[in-house]
């Protein structure tokens, strides 16, 4: 069973930035692909980005490439997501994931493991 913590959520105007944080409980992170998702209001959760089990392979979605920059420190069993020029619509509760198989992707369902998620609130 793999354990995950999301924390470095909160309150940031717009243009600001947070680095969000995700612990693993797991003796063998360093096999996990490791992805982050947010939820909006009233939409569906939805992919952000992922980072293969070395850190050497990452994807994000369109609408934060440039802004968004995952990373991932297997010494320490965390992964994170460095949050700049942030925007109201950047608001969501985000979740960190865990992926058995070591497949990079965008795919809610093939993520084994979920954290509880932290709430990110960009004001305008």
């Amino acid at each position: 069973q793999v354990q995950l913590v999301e924390s470095g959520g909160g309150l940031v105007q717009a243009g600001g930035s947070l680095r969000l944080s995700c612990a693993a409980s797991v003796r063998t992170f360093s096999s996990y692909t490791m992805g982050w998702f947010r939820q909006a209001p009233g939409k569906e959760r939805e992919f952000v980005a992922a980072i293969s089990w070395s850190g050497g392979s990452t994807y994000s979605t369109d609408s934060v490439k440039g802004r968004f920059t995952i990373s991932r420190d297997n010494a320490k069993n965390t992964v994170y997501l460095q949050m700049n020029s942030l925007v109201p619509e950047d608001t969501a509760v985000y979740y960190c994931a865990a992926q058995a198989l070591g497949v990079l992707t965008t795919t809610l369902p093939k993520y084994d493991y979920w954290g509880q998620g932290t709430q990110v609130t960009v004001s305008s």
